[in-house]
């Protein structure tokens, strides 16, 4: 396939140059978790479901989930990765965003296994400094975000909703020594000075994924399976299927509204 050209790179038809899908490929509505086998566990809850395409990592798919139309697709691990990912789905026509992640918890009184709800993000990583000054918040949108309150509550699961904190490392920018125990003094310092300003838990996405959808006119939201405890020290893979079942639904409900 040839490339229109260095500045806007699009593949002929229409294909993006990495995710390598088209207009009218996706559903305007799209979870995307960070993990494509996250993807293959979403498409098991669709009818009808198809992959589109597995390039570099990133897996697209779409179905149907109680006679609505929905896409998935993974984001990769990171800022950088998941900006890419927004751009070229926003270029073919995916306006709401629903992050489907994991998340290390902050705070006493939040479970493994439990659910996160992203209100907004404390902007750590580097990517959305790229787009815009670094006092642009980054809010989730508020209709998104109650959809997917309400289908964590109706489905009987615990939740908690507030703001999160994502960074471009998951080692030291989360606290956790480096290699042969590498760390500087932010390290030690950037768990109990974000536990003592609220903050719910460490990720690695919403922020940007917030960022670019305040600049660009869309909707997103973030709903997160506390894996790890930094006030317990667990770490388990729970409520990972939890998340999916209240992004399905919260999709759902903003189709049904719209």
């Amino acid at each position: 396939m040839s490339i229109d050209s260095a500045r806007r790179p699009t593949l002929e038809g229409g294909y993006q140059y990495h995710v390598r899908v088209k207009p009218g490929d996706l559903p305007e509505i799209v979870l995307m978790p960070g993990d494509p086998e996250r993807v293959d566990k979403i498409v098991s809850k669709l009818e009808n479901a198809v992959i589109l395409t597995r390039h570099r990592g990133l897996v697209a798919a779409k179905g149907t989930y109680k006679g609505i139309d929905v896409g998935a697709i993974c984001s990769g691990i990171g800022s950088p990765s998941t900006a890419i990912v927004v751009e070229e789905l926003a270029r073919v026509g995916v306006r709401t965003f629903i992050r489907v992640g994991s998340t290390g918890a902050l705070q006493p009184g939040i479970r493994v296994g439990d659910l996160i709800i992203a209100t907004g993000a404390v902007r750590l990583e580097g990517t959305s400094k790229q787009y815009v000054m670094p006092e642009y918040p980054a809010v989730a949108d508020h209709e998104v975000t109650r959809a997917l309150v309400k289908s964590a509550g109706d489905l009987g699961l615990r939740y908690h909703v507030g703001i999160v904190a994502s960074t471009d490392s998951f080692y030291t920018g989360q606290g956790r020594p480096g290699f042969k125990d590498y760390r500087q003094s932010s390290t030690d310092k950037v768990v109990p000075d974000l536990q003592a300003a609220g903050v719910l838990s460490f990720e690695m996405e919403s922020s940007l994924l917030f960022v670019l959808s305040g600049l660009y006119g869309l909707r997103s939201g973030s709903v997160l399976a506390v894996f790890a405890s930094r006030v317990t020290d667990e770490f388990a893979v729970k409520g990972e299927d939890d998340a999916i079942s209240v992004a399905l639904e919260a999709a759902r409900e903003l189709t049904t509204q719209s």
